[in-house]
């Protein structure tokens, strides 16, 4: 359980626990049912505490969706950096999603709920452009892949990027309906394998790729 027990914690520090605390919290229940009573109770502090360092919960929110982004997309960047092959590095990519989903799985909760939202919220923004962001990324990696030809040279970039960040969507979310994240990470390999089947460039009529 993530608290603020300690009195003199510096205000960034009281926020970011805050934002994990919400994120421990959706990781067990519905992040629509999350108040900022049961955030405080979590934390064993009380609601008053808690908006001395947030104005609303609107503002938790906008907070939790920024851990969010940068943490799973500086993963995803580091885990393709310096690898040369575009093929490997979308690997690389989908994998550390995985890991970093199994190690945080109130990450895609809050995710996934923001993106269904049908208020327009800072939070719900900052979400739409994280995947924006994420899409961009591997439109660039597909590209590179059709250019060195690894890749098929007709492949649809977007429909390609597409279905990989679904294909990481079905996997998170079958493992959050059975409750087991190992699940997720034994699944993950084989699922990008038949992923990379599909986008792979096909042999020429000889046998030559």
């Amino acid at each position: 359980m993530t608290t603020l027990r300690a009195k003199n914690l510096p205000a960034e520090t009281r926020r970011e626990v805050t934002v994990e605390a919400v994120i421990d919290l959706a990781g067990s229940m519905n992040p629509g049912d999350i108040t900022t009573a049961a955030i405080a109770r979590h934390m064993q502090l009380t609601q008053g505490a808690l908006f001395r360092h947030f104005p609303s919960k609107d503002a938790i929110w906008q907070a939790v969706m920024k851990w969010v982004a940068e943490r799973l997309m500086a993963r995803i960047d580091k885990a393709a950096e310096g690898v040369a092959s575009p093929v490997e590095a979308l690997q690389f990519m989908f994998l550390a999603h995985i890991d970093f989903v199994a190690k945080h799985p109130g990450a895609p909760r809050m995710l996934f709920g923001e993106l269904q939202a049908t208020k327009v919220t800072p939070a719900r923004r900052m979400a739409r452009e994280m995947m924006v962001q994420y899409a961009r990324r591997l439109h660039d990696l597909l590209d590179a892949g059709k250019t060195q030809g690894e890749l098929d040279p007709d492949l649809d970039s977007e429909a390609a990027a597409t279905l990989f960040i679904g294909t990481i969507q079905g996997l998170v979310l079958q493992s959050l309906i059975c409750g087991d994240l190992n699940r997720m990470r034994a699944d993950a390999p084989r699922a990008f394998a038949i992923y990379r089947r599909g986008i792979a460039r096909s042999p020429g009529p000889e046998g030559e790729t």
